[in-house]
C-alpha cells in the first residue's frame, strides 16, 4: 500500500478543490456529522472537505467511504466501517461522501464504481479497496493503513467529533426492515430476498421493500456472473439479449447506472418480439433498484418510450 498525490491525470485536483471550497466557492453544507461510529464518523461535502479530510489527515488517518443512496452494496459495507470506526476508538476517522451530492469529489477521486474506500494520510491519497468485502478483510486494510500512517509520523488519536450520532443523524430505520437489513449486513442475499418478499406479500405498495427486493436480486445475479467473459460475449453478440442483460446487471451493481440503462434501451431498440419484451421487463426491474424518483430513471423511461414507439 502506497500513498499518492490527490492530483490524478484526467481528474480534478482535490487540493485545488479544497482551497476553493474553504473560501466559500464550492457548494454544499459543512460540518454535518454522520450517525454511528462512536463519534468518529463525519459526513463530508465539497464545502468541508479541506477541514474534515485534508487538515485532519495531518494528525490521524482519514478513511473515506464513497457511497450513494441507491447503492445496495454500500448498505452492506457502510455499517461495517462505522462499527470499526467505533471499535478503533479514534485511531482513524471515517468520512462519508455521497457521490450524487458531491460529483466533483467523486470525479476528483477518479471513481469508476462504488462502494469505494480510500484513505488520506498527511494530505496524500492511499487507495484501499473497492466493493463490499468481508469485515475480516476490511480489518486487514485498516491495520495496514495504520502501519503506513505510523511510518509517516501520523500516530494521533482523534477525539469524538461533536454532534456525531446526534446532529444530522438520519431518522431511525423502520423496524419492519430489520430482518432484511440484518441479512444484507451478513451477506445473506437469499435471506434478504425472503424478508423483502414477505413484506411485499403483506403490503404490495411498500416501495422501499420493492426497491430492496430488486437490489438483493441484482446482487445475487451478479455474484454468479463471470464478468470478463460476460463483457466479451456482449461485445461480440450485440443482439443477444441475455448477454446484454448480464452486462447491464454488472454495470448497475458497479454504480454505472446510466450505462446499464442505455445498454438495455439500445437492446430494446434493436430487437423485436419476445427478445424486446425480455429486455424491456428487465430494464423495468433495474429501475426498481435505483428508485422512481431518480432523474436517471426518468430520463431512461423517456428513452425507453421513444425506443418502443
Amino acid at each position: 500500500m502506497t500513498s499518492q498525490s490527490f492530483s490524478r491525470p484526467g481528474a480534478v485536483d482535490l487540493s485545488d478543490l479544497a482551497k476553493r471550497a474553504s473560501s466559500g466557492q464550492a457548494p454544499g453544507s459543512g460540518g454535518t456529522s454522520a450517525a454511528g461510529g462512536g463519534g468518529f464518523v463525519v459526513e463530508v461535502t465539497e464545502a468541508n472537505f479541506d477541514k474534515e479530510v485534508v487538515q485532519r489527515s495531518l494528525t490521524v488517518p482519514v478513511v473515506i467511504d464513497f457511497w450513494a443512496t441507491w447503492c445496495q452494496p454500500c448498505k452492506q459495507l457502510s455499517p461495517v466501517l462505522e462499527r470499526l470506526a467505533a471499535e478503533y476508538g479514534g485511531r482513524f476517522v471515517l468520512a462519508t461522501i455521497d457521490v450524487d451530492k458531491n460529483p466533483r469529489l467523486a470525479q476528483a477521486a477518479g471513481i469508476q464504481s462504488i462502494p469505494l474506500v480510500v484513505a488520506v494520510v498527511r494530505g496524500q491519497l492511499v487507495p484501499l479497496f473497492q466493493g463490499a468485502i468481508p469485515e475480516a478483510q476490511v480489518r486487514q486494510y485498516l491495520d495496514e493503513l495504520l502501519r503506513l500512517a505510523a511510518s509517516q509520523g501520523v500516530t494521533g488519536t482523534a477525539q469524538p467529533i461533536p454532534g456525531a450520532g446526534q446532529a444530522g443523524a438520519p431518522p431511525a430505520r423502520d423496524p419492519r426492515y430489520a430482518e432484511a437489513d440484518a441479512a444484507l449486513e451478513r451477506g445473506d442475499l437469499d435471506g434478504a430476498i425472503a424478508a423483502f418478499e414477505k413484506l411485499l406479500n403483506q403490503n404490495p405498495d411498500d416501495q422501499e421493500a420493492k426497491r430492496g427486493l430488486a437490489s438483493a436480486r441484482l446482487l445475487r445475479r451478479v455474484r454468479e456472473i463471470p464478468a470478463q467473459q460476460a463483457r466479451a460475449d456482449a461485445a461480440a453478440k450485440p443482439d443477444d439479449v441475455q448477454a446484454q442483460i448480464m452486462v447491464a446487471d454488472l454495470d448497475l451493481a458497479a454504480g454505472h447506472v446510466e450505462d446499464a440503462f442505455s445498454r438495455l434501451v439500445d437492446t430494446v431498440r434493436r430487437t423485436a418480439g419476445d427478445d424486446r419484451d425480455l429486455a424491456r421487463r428487465h430494464l423495468l426491474e433495474l429501475y426498481d433498484v435505483v428508485g422512481p424518483d431518480d432523474e436517471r430513471v426518468r430520463r431512461s423511461r423517456r428513452d425507453l418510450s421513444a425506443a418502443l414507439f
